[in-house]
């Protein structure tokens, strides 16, 4: 997969900027990613319509999905932009602004969506297990790579990237002696549990029972309800703005069968 990386952040951060990012994200995903998950891709940067944003030109996106560097946290009008220039196309954003407020490089958010991109990049993936604070209901987990471990980073050539799940992550179960993450960092001498949460990540998950999608942290982790309020409200979230969609459609009549 190529994914087309456009610059909208206004002469905030530079194009050599982003190369330098790009470059090193690259060889996490050639190097750390593709070698356990065996799903390959590479980001490119890419030109831009204009100096800013605009809904009447076509950004030059020439890849199979496009992430949009964003210089604030205006999703409305950066998804309308998406819509107009690229729909159907798999997309992400990376808002600077609010990379600032979550106080990490931006660089750490463009390896945190360039790799759930590639590990669902329609995102419609989803894992059944039981729910996270109540074993004897059952979930369907979001598919999401870095989410879990989102606080975690490490640098590569200098440039600070985020550290992401391993497939067994997603098992029934744990397993003797398994890795189910890339840095595999330990707290309180325990490593990352299958489906679980390390300090300042979260999960998300739909329940059948509500109806509705849900998120989980640890009981008192401070960070990890921080970060996801100010997602949250910021709605940048990949998988939040496609299931808004679908909450604004009208819901279809039910049909009595007699």
């Amino acid at each position: 997969m190529i994914i087309s990386v456009i610059n909208h952040t206004a002469g905030q951060v530079s194009d050599e900027e982003v190369q330098k990012a790009v470059r090193a994200i690259n060889r996490q995903i050639r190097e750390d990613y593709e070698p356990y998950w065996h799903i390959g891709g590479e980001l490119r940067l890419e030109g831009k319509s204009g100096a800013k944003p605009s809904k009447q030109n076509l950004s030059d996106m020439r890849g199979d999905a496009v992430l949009y560097l964003w210089n604030s946290v205006d999703v409305d009008d950066a998804l309308g932009y998406h819509d107009a220039n690229n729909r159907g196309i798999p997309y992400g954003f990376v808002f600077t602004e609010l990379a600032k407020q979550l106080g990490e490089d931006w660089s750490v958010t463009l390896s945190h969506e360039a790799i759930e991109m590639l590990g669902d990049s329609e995102v419609n993936l989803l894992v059944q297990d039981p729910h996270p604070a109540d074993p004897d209901r059952t979930v369907f987990h979001w598919y999401e790579m870095c989410d879990a471990v989102q606080t975690e980073i490490y640098e590569i050539d200098g440039v600070a990237v985020s550290n992401f799940v391993l497939p067994l992550y997603f098992t029934g179960g744990d397993e003797k002696g398994g890795r189910n993450d890339f840095l595999g960092r330990s707290y309180k001498g325990k490593t990352l549990r299958s489906f679980g949460v390390n300090p300042g990540g979260y999960v998300g998950f739909f329940d059948p029972e509500k109806g509705d999608h849900d998120t989980f942290s640890a009981k008192g982790d401070g960070v990890a309800t921080r970060r996801m309020a100010l997602k949250f409200r910021a709605r940048s979230a990949r998988r939040g703005i496609r299931y808004q969609r679908y909450a604004r459609q009208p819901k279809r009549p039910t049909v009595k069968r007699r």
